[in-house]
């Protein structure tokens, strides 16, 4: 009898610092994913995408799938209840309609936090097991920076995380987390062991790339086999939530091999603590450096990467390339619906002033005032190339490139009305830039960005401008943490 696997996914990183929250107007919206999907739909419109779902769904050869519902919001603050209510509510009814089951996977991120509950996905899982019991094989995929509580080890059978930052296994990781299901449905039992780590490391620390991860990454695969598997979460720092920061979970036949392998990722992670690269440079430095480099020299604007909660709009770094007399820099993406619209009211080859960025009421920014010229008006809709989104689209809304020639600077910015993270090559080249060719590439991602710019970079530096994404952590305002305060990495 062939297995029935029902397959859901409802996918947000909260960021309890930022302005704003994702209610359902967010959670139906196509931005850099799909918006909401419902039944078929979450298999037509996310196959050969790299998503969790679309690879657990072309791993499901031989089972029949049931695809209930797929959704996911760009990072903001809190969840709301409202969102967070009938998007459950939606994926409970789905499974119950569903008929018989084998067992259910779920597409989750594992930083959601609502305005209800810290811990968005154990309240998900909670919701699910009490109408369905203990004994249905149930398996979630994780982010990378999942805050994974213990809740969620408890109410799940089989957790597997992305093992890459950027984030170019998430398809392989939905596979992977199937794979591991069936062979629960078919009867293997494991044995599982959590632990979490006693303090935070800065997200622009976290990539896989770099020493101290790669190495600790690369440990996983020594611990994979058919009967075991493990993997670590860094954390998503920007929710102060008593969960927060990184862990390791571990599956194994007996619960001291289990153990055993948590234990030694965890003692892993302790002893790195001092080698992770929390370096941040102040933007005029960063920018005066850059001129004089060998271009392309990429500026990492990671406070204000909208994939993380950011606004994607403040000027930080834009005032720097300007005060330096930056030549030969572009930027992206500022969210700016007004000046985007008033670009497309003036047309190509034109000239308006106006005001640029820091309308999010953040603390201490404030627009850009300047003259424009309008030299790409276009709608917005960018097909993505590279390995971390291939084949999805980055919906940017009405959209425009305008050059700004001020104080001897001549800097070039993309200017999006949704919040895009800047991790694609397409979103300059969409607008007539070759960005191989430029001095300077200023972006609003914390790590994301590496994928695609990091072969063209002669340089790379992360920036310490101002954003609603915290990465000096120690400046953050926590008050939930399981930890003191002071158990971050600066």
């Amino acid at each position: 009898m062939t297995m029935r696997i029902a397959v859901a996914g409802f996918q947000h990183e909260t960021n309890t610092f930022a302005p704003g929250n994702a209610g359902m107007a967010e959670f139906k919206m196509a931005d850099s994913w799909p918006g909401l999907l419902l039944g078929t739909e979450v298999v037509s419109e996310t196959r050969g995408m790299n998503l969790p779902i679309a690879g657990a769904l072309k791993a499901a050869r031989g089972v029949e799938t049931i695809p209930i519902l797929w959704c996911a919001a760009e990072p903001s603050g809190h969840v709301t209840n409202a969102a967070f209510d009938q998007i459950a509510a939606m994926i409970l009814d789905g499974l119950l309609k569903a008929g018989p089951l084998d067992g259910i996977y779920l597409d989750l991120h594992g930083a959601m936090v609502t305005e209800r509950h810290d811990d968005g996905e154990g309240a998900l899982l909670e919701t699910i097991r009490d109408r369905f019991g203990p004994t249905i094989p149930l398996a979630v995929s994780l982010d990378l920076h999942a805050n994974i509580s213990p809740k969620m080890v408890e109410l799940a059978d089989v957790v597997t995380i992305y093992r890459t930052y950027p984030h170019l296994d998430m398809a392989a990781t939905g596979a992977r987390c199937l794979r591991r299901l069936l062979q629960r449905i078919e009867g293997q039992r494991s044995f599982c062991a959590f632990r979490q780590v006693p303090f935070l490391v800065p997200l622009h620390a976290q990539n896989t790339g770099a020493s101290p991860c790669r190495e600790l990454y690369q440990q996983l695969e020594t611990l994979e086999s058919d009967t075991t598997h493990a993997d670590i979460a860094l954390g998503f720092t920007a929710a102060d939530v008593p969960d927060c920061g990184p862990s390791v979970i571990a599956y194994a036949p007996t619960q001291t091999t289990a153990d055993t392998m948590a234990d030694t990722l965890w003692h892993a992670i302790l002893a790195s603590r001092d080698r992770f690269d929390t370096h941040l440079e102040d933007p005029e430095t960063a920018v005066e450096a850059a001129m004089k480099g060998k271009g392309p020299v990429v500026l990492a604007d990671v406070q204000d990467n909208p994939g993380a909660g950011g606004t994607s709009d403040t000027t930080g770094i834009l005032r720097a390339l300007i005060d330096q007399r930056a030549t030969n820099a572009i930027l992206g993406v500022i969210c700016d619906p007004e000046i985007a619209a008033e670009a497309h009211k003036h047309g190509p080859g034109s000239v308006f002033s106006g005001a640029l960025g820091g309308k999010a009421a953040l603390a201490g920014q404030r627009p850009l005032r300047a003259e424009f010229r309008v030299d790409v008006v276009s709608g917005g809709e960018i097909r993505y190339s590279g390995d971390m989104y291939g084949g999805g689209y980055a919906t940017l809304g009405p959209s425009c490139l305008l050059s700004i020639s001020s104080n001897g600077a001549d800097v070039r910015v993309v200017v999006s009305s949704n919040r895009i993270q800047c991790l694609d090559l397409a979103l300059f080249e969409h607008f007539g830039l070759e960005p191989s060719n430029a001095q300077i590439i200023c972006v609003k991602s914390t790590v994301h960005y590496r994928a695609a710019f990091e072969p063209i970079a002669q340089q790379i530096v992360n920036v310490d401008a101002a954003g609603a994404f915290p990465c000096r952590l120690s400046l953050s305002d926590y008050t939930n943490l399981r930890f003191e305060v002071t158990s971050v990495l600066r």
